[in-house]
Protein backbone atom coordinates (compact mmCIF):
# COMPACT_ATOMS: atom_id res chain seq x y z
CA UNK A 1 0.00 0.00 0.00
CA UNK A 2 0.85 3.57 -0.67
CA UNK A 3 0.77 6.92 0.95
CA UNK A 4 -2.06 7.98 -1.89
CA UNK A 5 -4.64 5.17 -0.90
CA UNK A 6 -5.63 6.73 2.53
CA UNK A 7 -5.77 10.50 0.84
CA UNK A 8 -9.89 10.67 0.87
CA UNK A 9 -9.80 9.23 4.56
CA UNK A 10 -11.43 12.46 6.32
CA UNK A 11 -11.78 11.17 9.65
CA UNK A 12 -8.57 9.08 10.84
CA UNK A 13 -6.04 11.13 12.84
CA UNK A 14 -7.85 14.10 13.32
CA UNK A 15 -10.54 15.30 15.92
CA UNK A 16 -13.82 14.44 14.79
CA UNK A 17 -17.74 14.86 16.01
CA UNK A 18 -20.39 12.74 16.46
CA UNK A 19 -23.07 13.75 13.18
CA UNK A 20 -26.38 14.58 14.17
CA UNK A 21 -27.35 11.20 12.52
CA UNK A 22 -26.69 7.90 10.52
CA UNK A 23 -27.41 9.48 7.65
CA UNK A 24 -24.60 12.43 8.38
CA UNK A 25 -22.27 10.08 9.40
CA UNK A 26 -19.51 9.01 6.54
CA UNK A 27 -18.02 5.45 6.57
CA UNK A 28 -14.89 5.32 5.12
CA UNK A 29 -13.13 2.38 3.09
CA UNK A 30 -9.27 1.48 3.21
CA UNK A 31 -8.34 -1.01 0.55
CA UNK A 32 -8.01 -4.57 2.27
CA UNK A 33 -4.54 -5.16 2.71
CA UNK A 34 -4.98 -9.35 2.11
CA UNK A 35 -6.49 -9.52 -1.36
CA UNK A 36 -7.10 -12.71 -2.30
CA UNK A 37 -6.71 -14.17 1.06
CA UNK A 38 -10.96 -14.72 2.92
CA UNK A 39 -10.39 -14.19 6.49
CA UNK A 40 -13.10 -12.69 9.30
CA UNK A 41 -12.97 -9.14 10.49
CA UNK A 42 -15.07 -8.77 13.70
CA UNK A 43 -16.23 -5.45 15.41
CA UNK A 44 -18.07 -5.66 18.69
CA UNK A 45 -19.60 -2.98 20.08
CA UNK A 46 -20.80 -3.63 23.65
CA UNK A 47 -22.15 -0.37 24.40
CA UNK A 48 -24.56 0.39 21.09
CA UNK A 49 -27.25 2.96 22.01
CA UNK A 50 -30.18 4.29 20.25
CA UNK A 51 -33.49 5.85 21.25
CA UNK A 52 -36.78 4.30 21.41
CA UNK A 53 -39.02 6.07 18.24
CA UNK A 54 -42.08 5.59 20.59
CA UNK A 55 -41.25 6.51 24.57
CA UNK A 56 -37.62 8.74 23.53
CA UNK A 57 -35.87 6.32 26.11
CA UNK A 58 -32.54 5.38 25.69
CA UNK A 59 -31.98 1.78 24.18
CA UNK A 60 -28.94 -0.52 24.79
CA UNK A 61 -27.52 -3.27 22.56
CA UNK A 62 -24.74 -5.19 22.54
CA UNK A 63 -23.83 -5.09 18.62
CA UNK A 64 -21.35 -7.98 16.67
CA UNK A 65 -20.44 -7.07 13.26
CA UNK A 66 -18.71 -9.69 11.00
CA UNK A 67 -17.53 -9.76 7.40
CA UNK A 68 -15.25 -11.31 4.90
CA UNK A 69 -14.09 -8.39 2.46
CA UNK A 70 -13.48 -8.36 -0.76
CA UNK A 71 -11.65 -5.24 -2.08
CA UNK A 72 -11.93 -3.01 0.76
CA UNK A 73 -12.23 -2.66 4.66
CA UNK A 74 -13.98 -0.30 7.04
CA UNK A 75 -11.70 2.16 8.55
CA UNK A 76 -12.50 1.51 12.04
CA UNK A 77 -12.57 5.38 13.64
CA UNK A 78 -15.33 6.01 10.59
CA UNK A 79 -17.34 2.22 12.20
CA UNK A 80 -16.66 3.76 15.74
CA UNK A 81 -18.05 7.47 14.48
CA UNK A 82 -20.94 6.07 12.64
CA UNK A 83 -22.29 3.70 15.40
CA UNK A 84 -21.95 6.76 17.75
CA UNK A 85 -24.40 8.49 15.89
CA UNK A 86 -27.07 6.15 16.33
CA UNK A 87 -26.87 8.05 20.05
CA UNK A 88 -30.01 10.52 19.66
CA UNK A 89 -31.32 8.09 16.72
CA UNK A 90 -34.95 7.26 17.23
CA UNK A 91 -35.67 3.77 15.56
CA UNK A 92 -36.57 0.26 16.57
CA UNK A 93 -34.33 -2.12 17.21
CA UNK A 94 -34.85 -4.01 13.75
CA UNK A 95 -34.08 -0.62 12.07
CA UNK A 96 -31.02 0.31 13.43
CA UNK A 97 -29.81 -3.79 13.40
CA UNK A 98 -30.18 -4.40 9.79
CA UNK A 99 -29.73 -0.81 8.07
CA UNK A 100 -26.34 -1.06 9.87
CA UNK A 101 -25.84 -3.75 8.10
CA UNK A 102 -26.99 -2.91 4.69
CA UNK A 103 -24.81 0.91 5.25
CA UNK A 104 -21.96 -1.53 5.19
CA UNK A 105 -22.66 -4.33 2.54
CA UNK A 106 -23.41 -0.59 0.32
CA UNK A 107 -20.01 0.83 1.62
CA UNK A 108 -18.06 -2.17 1.28
CA UNK A 109 -19.28 -4.60 -1.21
CA UNK A 110 -17.86 -7.38 1.11
CA UNK A 111 -17.93 -10.99 0.41
CA UNK A 112 -20.12 -11.96 3.45
CA UNK A 113 -21.43 -10.31 6.06
CA UNK A 114 -23.45 -10.81 9.19
CA UNK A 115 -24.45 -8.53 12.26
CA UNK A 116 -26.23 -9.65 15.39
CA UNK A 117 -28.03 -7.07 17.44
CA UNK A 118 -28.43 -8.14 21.27
CA UNK A 119 -30.68 -5.69 22.65
CA UNK A 120 -31.41 -4.90 26.42
CA UNK A 121 -34.78 -5.51 27.30
CA UNK A 122 -37.57 -2.82 26.10
CA UNK A 123 -40.49 -3.52 28.19
CA UNK A 124 -39.06 -6.30 30.44
CA UNK A 125 -38.60 -8.31 26.47
CA UNK A 126 -35.21 -8.72 25.21
CA UNK A 127 -35.32 -8.19 21.22
CA UNK A 128 -32.26 -9.54 19.42
CA UNK A 129 -31.98 -8.95 15.46
CA UNK A 130 -30.05 -10.52 13.39
CA UNK A 131 -28.56 -9.74 9.78
CA UNK A 132 -26.92 -12.05 7.20
CA UNK A 133 -26.08 -11.43 3.46
CA UNK A 134 -25.83 -15.49 2.38
CA UNK A 135 -23.84 -18.44 3.36
CA UNK A 136 -20.62 -17.73 4.45
CA UNK A 137 -17.35 -19.18 2.52
CA UNK A 138 -16.68 -22.65 3.38
CA UNK A 139 -13.09 -21.81 3.73
CA UNK A 140 -12.79 -19.18 6.52
CA UNK A 141 -13.16 -19.88 10.56
CA UNK A 142 -16.26 -17.90 12.20
CA UNK A 143 -16.63 -18.45 15.21
CA UNK A 144 -19.77 -18.26 17.89
CA UNK A 145 -20.57 -14.45 18.06
CA UNK A 146 -20.01 -15.42 21.89
CA UNK A 147 -23.33 -13.58 23.41
CA UNK A 148 -25.74 -15.62 25.34
CA UNK A 149 -29.38 -15.05 25.41
CA UNK A 150 -30.47 -12.34 28.00
CA UNK A 151 -29.40 -13.50 31.34
CA UNK A 152 -28.31 -9.93 32.34
CA UNK A 153 -26.28 -9.32 29.19
CA UNK A 154 -22.45 -8.96 29.85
Amino acid sequence: MNENQFDGLSQLGGSNSIPATPKEAHLEAVPNPEIGTDYLIRFTCPEFTSVCPVTGQPDFAHLVIDYIADQSIVESKSLKIYLASFRNHAAFHEGCTVGIGKRLVETLSPKWLRIGGYWYPRGGIPIDVFYQTGEAPANVWIPDQGVGTYKGRG
